[in-house]
């Protein structure tokens, strides 16, 4: 999967590599996987921004509805295929439709969304691409979701974005598709 940095072999990792490996086992259930394969160079950093995504994907004011629709919206706009083949499975279970899906994979807003979704695509979009968010976007997720929430969905934002850049980073042929693969339902 990953050209440039690819899995460690067992026998060659530190002691530092070791633990963080047996950490993210005791708390993900699995071997590290996906961004975490190269962010295993650094372990202590593979360790922190794993903590930080339990924390985004599983507790955060967020129901799963609403955090994988961020999610979709963040790896759309990196274009990033192995975040949007996993969370697109994800966000169908947690009741988006495939309608939707599409849109956001098109780079489009998609049509008749519930209102909190609504508020979120604008907000996440104007994070992703204006910055700075204008008041109005603002205001209205303030007054839809709450300022949790708000805050919840620009951290899964960046949270999104530097794991792109992970894998953007890691894999020198193909990481990024131009168009991204839709679920079969």
């Amino acid at each position: 999967m990953f050209s440039r940095m690819p899995a460690i072999p067992a026998e060659n990792l530190t002691s530092e590599q070791r633990e963080a490996v047996a950490a993210f086992k005791a708390s993900r259930g699995s071997e590290p996987f996906g961004p975490f394969v190269p962010l295993l160079r650094s372990p202590e950093l593979m360790t922190r921004v794993s903590a930080l995504g339990q924390y985004l994907r599983f507790t955060s004011a967020l129901p799963p509805r609403l955090s994988e629709f961020v999610i979709l919206v963040t790896a759309a706009h990196w274009r990033e295929s192995f975040e949007w083949d996993l969370h697109a499975r994800i966000a169908m279970k947690a009741g988006l439709d495939l309608t939707t899906l599409k849109a956001i994979g098109d780079l489009r807003r998609p049509v008749g969304l519930p209102e909190e979704e609504a508020v979120l695509y604008d907000l996440c979009r104007e994070v992703h691409e204006r910055r700075p968010v204008s008041a109005s976007v603002y205001e209205r997720a303030v007054a839809v979701l709450g300022e949790q929430k708000v805050i919840d969905a620009v951290g899964l934002c960046g949270y999104y974005a530097m794991l792109a850049m992970v894998l953007h980073t890691a894999s020198a042929a193909g990481a990024a598709a131009a168009e991204l693969k839709l679920p079969v339902p």
